[in-house]
């Protein structure tokens, strides 16, 4: 079949590798794609104010099947307008994608049907904000309602840190209009992991843990990111794992069902593992970037089977089978980054990655100027390296990425380095 994929990023690019591989399917083109993603994907670099015209593209390239990587296009209702023209898509509604595209929305959600959270309350006026803050303890988490790039969160450490966010999201509007209404949240003591599930209505397919590195700097450090690394499996009891599936994932499917909008597609829980168990923290409506770059290398499935038997409606029937081992990835970040991004920098050194078996690059955004590759935005590669065990992982991609040199070139160097501590106890 022939596979339109969404999307133009190292989540994107790790999904086209993956689909490369299947058995059913012949073509790929990724709408806009990227120079990075040449020899697994064709990228057809057009842009687009709205889901119909998105939709007008992709109807021209008679696809057999539409995949949306990145949540943009989900929350402007791509498909909708897909299935209404007869084009097949992976993906939720509009409405369903409400789920990532409103905190405000997921959390009354989770409080309706009863579904573990942070305790929280909304916002649209700093001074209601500033007032609920008097009767709280600190410390506070501060969400923009909307979507901003995984960077709409401050963890406020005292009351005067927390008015200042408050000011920054309501006042300064740094989020634009995502930040127009907020949460305040009890700050939940735990470590977070990453639960992703194939979800067709009421059934609910799991996949392995993994666990994103949201902030910039070594030991959690700096602000937030959209991430700057990833490992799969982590460390989850059966217990813990089996609470986040029963008490999570299978009742929020259903609660979606019940509110009329059924969820077809990946959901992504962000977990907290508290005292009290697993809580969320957050949901996506589609795979987590970078957690699908470790993911995917692991799943042993046929992806284009997987998908394809979700879109017919058997997703019940779909057992997926991992691969021995573990997956790491580190990102490559641009200078400034998450602030100011600086582009145009030459990449040096992708040649040499080639030289390590099982490891592989996601460009993430990256531009050939004269055949040269050059940075072209915050996230640039991701280094994925596939091993026998975490640690040999790690070293892989450690090892990979020193082969490359790009000017200010940012990364974390204690990627899975957690991890390795709970599993030497």
């Amino acid at each position: 079949m022939k596979v339109v994929l969404i999307g133009g990023g190292g989540r994107e690019h790790a999904l086209a590798l993956k689909l490369q591989q299947s058995s059913q399917v012949d073509e790929i083109v990724a709408i806009p794609g990227g120079s990075g993603m040449r020899g697994a994907a064709e990228s057809l670099p057009v842009t687009w104010s709205n889901a119909e015209e998105l939709a007008d593209i992709i109807e021209k390239q008679q696809p057999d099947l539409v995949i949306v990587g990145n949540e943009a296009p989900l929350v402007q209702g791509i498909v909708d307008v897909l299935t209404a023209r007869g084009i097949a898509a992976f993906g939720p509604t509009k409405a369903a994608a409400r789920i990532e595209s409103s905190k405000v929305f997921a959390k009354e959600l989770m409080k309706k049907y009863d579904i573990p959270t942070a305790g929280f309350a909304s916002f649209t006026h700093p001074a209601r904000a500033k007032t609920y803050l008097v009767r709280k303890p600190s410390p506070f988490v501060i969400k923009a309602d909307g979507l901003a790039q995984g960077k709409g969160v401050i963890i406020a450490k005292d009351n005067a840190d927390a008015q200042a966010a408050i000011d920054v999201m309501l006042r300064d509007r740094k989020f634009g209009n995502a930040g127009s209404r907020i949460i305040i949240e009890e700050f939940m003591e735990g470590r977070e992991v990453s639960l992703l599930a194939f979800v067709d209505g009421e059934t609910v397919v799991p996949l392995i843990p993994a666990q994103d590195y949201k902030r910039l700097g070594d030991n959690n450090e700096g602000p937030n990111t959209g991430g700057m690394g990833s490992i799969a499996p982590v460390s989850m009891s059966d217990e813990e794992y089996q609470a986040a599936v029963e008490r999570i994932l299978k009742p929020t499917a259903r609660a979606l069902v019940a509110e009329g909008c059924p969820f077809r597609g990946v959901l992504y829980a962000g977990l907290m593992l508290t005292a009290d168990g697993p809580k969320v923290v957050e949901f996506n409506c589609r795979f987590g970037d970078p957690e699908a770059q470790v993911l995917l290398p692991l799943m042993e499935n046929d992806l284009g089977e997987v998908l394809q038997q979700i879109m017919d409606g058997h997703l019940a029937d779909v057992q997926l089978r991992w691969r021995d081992g573990a997956a790491v990835c580190v990102v490559l970040a641009s200078f400034g980054y998450p602030q100011q991004v600086y582009k145009g920098d030459r990449i040096k050194g992708l040649d040499k990655v080639s030289a390590y078996p099982d490891v592989h690059l996601c460009h993430a955004a990256t531009r050939l100027i004269d055949d040269v590759y050059c940075t072209d935005g915050g996230r640039v590669l991701n280094v994925v390296a596939v091993r026998e065990s975490i640690a040999a992982a790690k070293n892989a991609a450690y090892d990979a990425l020193g082969k490359i040199e790009f000017e200010g070139m940012q990364y974390r160097a204690d990627i899975a380095d957690d991890e390795l501590e709970r599993l030497a106890r």
